[in-house]
């Protein structure tokens, strides 16, 4: 089910020209561990001022909004929260601003599906998100892609952790740091 409409979802974002990236669980999968995942995360290269565009995507792909006021539900939460109903699988699209986010759509990997590509996060990207996230939960993840990924970029997510932690006074840094130590 998950994959079906991953296809859909992302054959209709290249239709409409909206550059995206899939994020979240669905990311995990691919380079972690599986593990139960809910719904799909797609970070999307356009700001709010396209959500006019994504609602005619949304319509075509036959997806339900889940918010009323959604103008003002994604000026404030930066998500547009919708649902297949057919499947019951929610589908996050997640408006990007920062030039992290930009880049990191940039790097995005084409990953085949049966017939289909579907731009997925790169792992040092999906690594990123995940620390400043900084639940339980993807904490395990970032230990479980590491583990089952020797090869990647640890100066890029470094790089980029060191500027969150600048600009929002956190430690991410750090919380990468330590997960490596303890990873071995």
């Amino acid at each position: 089910m998950f994959q079906r409409l991953l296809k859909k979802v992302s054959l209709q974002l290249r239709k409409d020209s909206i550059p995206y990236m899939v994020i979240g669980g669905q990311a995990v999968l691919l380079y972690g561990e599986p593990r139960l995942t809910r719904d799909i995360d797609i970070t999307l290269g356009v700001g709010v001022r396209e959500l006019n565009k994504l609602k005619e995507t949304i319509s075509s792909l036959g997806l339900k909004i889940l918010v009323e006021r959604d103008e003002e539900f994604v000026e404030r939460n930066m998500v547009f929260p919708t649902l297949d109903e057919k499947s019951g699988i929610r589908v996050d699209f997640i408006f990007s601003f920062s030039p992290s986010e930009r880049q990191a759509i940039e790097r995005a990997k084409d990953i085949k599906l049966g017939r289909s590509l579907v731009r997925f996060a790169s792992l040092e990207d999906v690594v990123i998100h995940k620390v400043i996230a900084g639940r339980a939960r993807d904490l395990e993840d970032i230990k479980s892609i590491l583990l089952k990924n020797q090869k990647y970029d640890s100066d890029y997510i470094e790089k980029w952790l060191k500027e969150f932690d600048k600009s929002l006074t956190e430690q991410f840094l750090k919380i990468f740091r330590e997960i490596k130590e303890e990873i071995g």
